[in-house]
């Protein structure tokens, strides 16, 4: 690469490498299995020139070269502009169905550094950590390259707590970037999603802690056990309500049926709904409550509101208009945390639309937990 990103001090918290060195015990073997990566559009590999060029890929290519005796199965589940709130609602389908023996968790760019956050995060932690296959877990924690924020802190105290393993961008590449002996705009066109080489060194600072755990594989630990949780913890059961697994009431909402075919489409199996006073309603169990919506950048298009058990007092605004160039959004919105846990309804209806709606309002899901 020509850079010195200092690799070795990324490897931020050492965490429990049970899980780790039985897996690379396994892979040694010549054991199949199964890599996954959850995150957002870094993970998904945005700006690098073609999908094998991702830190993702050249993770799973590490782990190809070094145990060749192992047929490996790589499962990129990385969704631009989305958060761990979305993830752990996704991850049962996205991921563990995979059965993953490994799996990346990457968010801390795209969450926020609030306490919300940070149970959503332990939230889809505890359900990838708790699930019956056991599979090893690295966080990783990514930086933007201008500011130095990040929800790494928030995000590395759930990591201790769980004793996992994590890499961090921020005593590595941001640090050569902060003092000038990388240009940012040879790893980042935006000062956040690397570029091919960008992404190059990520995989490099992740390899170098995989590297390391490999020289002490033999070295026996002891599992840790799933602790008791750090927040409230009230997403670690989240789901998502779409077209094909609810019923809810129409009234002017209609399915939309485009069946889903890569992990990145995000727009389907949902409803639609075009005239003013149209309405769907749910029946939901829990303390959560969301709605995911498209934002367009199409305009105009509907506005909508969600209002929880009938209080016209706290209805949210959904608004479909979405001020930015790169495309629609899939967005999150919200709408009741910690409530009293039992049975909620959910109503969503329109209540602007315009002779010249470009796109109708677009529904696709409600997530509760």
């Amino acid at each position: 690469m020509g850079y010195d990103v200092h690799a070795e001090k990324g490897w931020v918290n050492r965490g429990n490498l049970y899980r780790m060195k039985e897996l690379m015990r396994r892979a040694k073997n010549g054991d199949r299995l199964t890599l996954a990566f959850l995150g957002g559009s870094i993970t998904q590999g945005s700006v690098s020139s073609q999908y094998t060029n991702c830190y993702a890929y050249l993770v799973y290519d590490w782990f190809v070269k070094r145990f060749p005796k192992t047929a490996f199965t790589y499962v990129n589940a990385g969704v631009g502009a989305t958060t761990s709130q979305y993830g752990v609602a996704r991850v049962e389908k996205d991921v563990l169905a995979y059965k993953p023996d490994f799996v990346i968790i990457e968010y801390s760019v795209n969450d926020e550094d609030t306490e919300f956050f940070q149970e959503t995060y332990e939230g889809l932690i505890r359900r990838v950590y708790g699930n019956d296959f056991s599979p090893a877990i690295l966080l990783v924690h990514n930086i933007f390259y201008n500011t130095g924020v990040s929800t790494e802190d928030k995000h590395r105290q759930i990591g201790a707590h769980y004793r996992l393993p994590s890499v961090s961008m921020r005593p590595t590449i941001y640090k050569e970037v902060a003092c000038g002996h990388i240009t940012a705009r040879d790893i980042t066109p935006d000062d956040l999603h690397p570029n091919t080489e960008g992404h190059a060194l990520v995989a490099e600072v992740i390899t170098d802690c995989l590297d390391k755990i490999y020289q002490q594989m033999d070295e026996e630990e002891a599992p840790f056990p799933m602790p008791q949780p750090l927040t409230k913890n009230a997403y670690e059961n989240a789901k998502r309500y779409q077209n094909y697994n609810s019923t809810p009431v129409c009234e002017g909402f209609t399915a939309e049926h485009t069946l889903q075919k890569y992990v990145n489409d995000l727009f389907c199996q949902g409803w639609t709904a075009s005239q003013k006073g149209a309405k769907i309603c749910f029946q939901t169990e829990g303390t959560e409550a969301a709605v995911q919506y498209r934002k367009s950048v199409k305009l105009p298009a509907p506005v909508a509101v969600a209002v929880v058990d009938g209080d016209e007092g706290n209805a949210v605004v959904l608004d479909a208009n979405f001020d930015e160039t790169w495309g629609d959004c899939l967005y999150i919105q919200t709408i009741a945390h910690h409530m009293a846990p039992g049975t909620h309804q959910v109503e969503i209806r329109l209540k602007e639309t315009h002779e010249n709606d470009a796109v109708p309002f677009y529904l696709v899901s409600v997530i509760t937990a």
